[in-house]
C-alpha cells in the first residue's frame, strides 16, 4: 500500500510546479519559445519539462550527475533528457534570441536614454582538459596564462545599456586549423539540421563568424549605436566589415601590417602615435587624431595612458563627432560582457555542470545558461535595491531550497493523509482541512504567499 502511494505520488509531481521560475515560464511563454525553436515533443516527456530540470541545477547546487542520473526523485529519465540535450534539429540559436528579444523589449521600455545602449562582442575559453572523447574538442590558447588548453573557445554577442546586460548569440569554436583538433564531427546527421551547421560553424575563423552574428541581431530588432570590441578583434577588414552595420569602439594592437592613413602617408599604430603631438602632464586622452581606414572610411584613435612598457594604449571610434572622453567613457562598458562570461561560469556553471560528449549536447546547455542569465537580469533589472547579480543569485538558490522543501512536505502529509484514511476511514473532507490547515502554516512560516517565493510576488 505505502508502495502504491509513494509510486502515485511521484507520477503526479509537476517538475514546474517546484520551480521558482514557473511565473516566468508562464509568463514569457517558454514552452512557447521552445516550439518556435524546433523544440517539439517527439516521444517521451515534454520539453518543457526537461528543459525545466536542466535549467534548476544551477540553482539546486547540483551537477546533472547528481541532480539528473542518480537522482530518483526526479519523474523524467537521464535517458529523455539526453536525447532533449542531444538532438541536432533543435534550433537553439533561435530560442536564445526569441528569449533575449522579449527581456531586451521590456528592459528598453524602462529606458531614458537609448543612445547609451552598445553591443559587445569577446570570446571566453570553454575548458574541458579532463575529457579525451568530446566531439570537435581542440587544443585552444589560454591568453591570460599563455599555455594551451584542452577544449573550446566561446564567442558572445552581448547588449547591454550600462545597468543591465543580455547574451544574445554564441559560437562555439573548435579550430579552423585540422591540426589543432583531438576530434572530428563523430556523429552522422543530415547536413540541413542546425546541429550540422553549428559543427561547421565550430571550425570557422572567429572573423567570418561576427557579420553574420551581428546581423541576426540588429535583424531581431535589437537596437545599438554602438559595437564594442576588444584588440583581439580590431584588425582593420573587420572594422570595415562590421561599420557597414554599426560604428565601431574597439582598443586597437600594434601589429606591422595594420595600417592606418595619416597625412598622405599608411603608417603602423606606433609610427602614427610618434608623429602625433602629445598632451603633457596628467592629461587622460594624451594624442588624438582622425585617420583613414582601408575601406577609406574616417575613423578617429585616441591614445590614452597606460602602465604598459610603451606606456599608452589606443581607442578607436568611427563616429569621429563623437568626444573623446565619450569614446573612452563607452569603451568601458565592454567590462559588461566580462562579468556576464564570469557569472556565466562562476555561478551558472557554464562548464562545470555537464560533461557531454555530443557537441549538440555543449550547444544546448550553454544555450540554457545563457537564459539562466537573462532571466536573472530581468529579475535583478525589477528589483529596486540594486542587488548584485551574485546577490540575485544566492537569492534564487534560496527559494529554490524552501520551494523544494514546502514540495516535499506536501508529499509526506498526502502520504500520512493516505494511511490514516485507509487505516481509519476519516471523512475525506476532515483530511483536507487537516492538509490545508498543516501546508497553510508551513507556507506562512517560510515566508510564502500563496505558494509562491518573494521573487516571483515581487516579480
Amino acid at each position: 500500500m505505502h508502495h502504491n502511494l509513494i509510486s502515485e505520488q511521484n507520477q503526479t509531481v509537476n517538475t514546474e510546479k517546484i520551480s521558482i521560475f514557473s511565473n516566468f515560464f508562464s509568463e514569457f511563454k517558454i514552452g512557447s519559445l521552445l516550439n518556435q525553436s524546433g523544440v517539439r515533443k517527439t516521444k517521451g516527456a515534454a520539453p518543457l519539462g526537461v528543459f525545466t530540470i536542466v535549467f534548476n541545477l544551477a540553482f539546486l547546487g547540483k551537477n546533472f550527475f547528481q541532480g539528473v542520473v542518480k537522482n530518483q526523485t526526479v519523474t523524467i529519465g537521464k535517458d529523455a533528457v539526453y536525447n532533449f540535450l542531444n538532438s541536432n534539429t533543435y534550433n537553439w540559436r533561435r530560442f536564445t534570441l526569441l528569449l533575449s528579444v522579449r527581456i531586451y523589449t521590456l528592459i528598453r521600455n524602462l529606458l531614458d536614454d537609448s543612445s547609451e545602449e552598445v553591443l559587445i562582442f569577446d570570446e571566453t575559453l570553454y575548458p574541458r582538459n579532463r575529457s579525451k572523447k568530446v566531439e570537435l574538442l581542440a587544443r585552444v590558447r589560454d591568453h591570460s596564462k599563455g599555455q594551451y588548453i584542452r577544449g573550446f573557445r566561446a564567442l558572445g554577442l552581448a547588449w547591454s545599456d550600462g545597468i543591465s546586460t543580455l547574451g544574445l548569440d554564441f559560437a562555439l569554436l573548435s579550430s579552423a586549423d585540422k591540426k589543432h583538433r583531438y576530434n572530428g564531427i563523430t556523429k552522422s546527421m543530415d547536413k540541413r539540421t542546425c546541429g550540422y551547421k553549428r559543427r561547421i560553424e565550430a571550425t570557422c575563423k572567429t572573423t567570418d563568424l561576427m557579420e553574420p552574428m551581428l546581423k541576426r541581431v540588429l535583424g531581431m530588432g535589437i537596437r545599438a549605436k554602438y559595437l564594442l570590441m576588444d584588440s583581439w578583434f580590431s584588425a582593420p577588414p573587420v572594422i570595415a566589415t562590421l561599420r557597414k552595420h554599426i560604428h565601431i569602439i574597439c582598443m586597437l594592437k600594434d601589429v606591422p601590417n595594420w595600417k592606418y592613413e595619416y597625412d598622405g602617408k599608411k603608417l603602423r599604430l606606433r609610427d602614427l602615435y610618434g608623429k602625433l603631438k602629445k598632451k603633457r602632464g596628467n592629461a587622460r586622452i594624451k594624442a588624438s587624431v582622425v585617420v583613414r581606414l582601408s575601406n577609406g572610411e574616417k575613423a578617429r584613435i585616441i591614445f590614452v595612458p597606460s602602465e604598459k612598457k610603451r606606456r599608452w594604449l589606443a581607442i578607436l571610434s568611427t563616429d569621429i563627432e563623437l568626444a573623446e572622453e565619450e569614446i573612452v567613457r563607452l569603451y568601458g562598458k565592454r567590462w559588461d560582457i566580462e562579468v556576464f562570461f564570469k557569472m556565466c561560469k562562476h555561478h551558472l556553471k557554464l562548464a562545470d555542470e555537464i560533461q557531454i560528449r555530443d557537441f549538440d549536447g555543449l550547444i544546448a546547455h550553454t544555450s540554457m545558461v545563457f537564459a539562466r542569465y537573462n532571466i536573472l537580469s530581468w529579475f535583478q533589472r525589477q528589483r529596486t535595491d540594486n542587488r548584485s547579480f551574485g546577490g540575485m543569485f544566492r537569492l534564487c538558490c534560496k527559494e529554490m531550497e524552501n520551494i523544494r522543501f514546502i514540495d516535499a512536505l506536501n508529499r509526506i502529509i498526502q502520504l500520512a493523509m493516505g494511511t490514516i484514511q485507509g487505516a481509519r476511514r476519516m471523512p475525506a473532507k476532515v483530511l483536507e482541512v487537516i492538509m490545508s490547515t498543516v501546508m497553510g502554516i508551513a507556507i506562512t512560516f517560510f515566508g510564502f504567499s500563496e505558494g509562491k517565493s518573494h521573487l516571483l510576488s515581487e516579480a
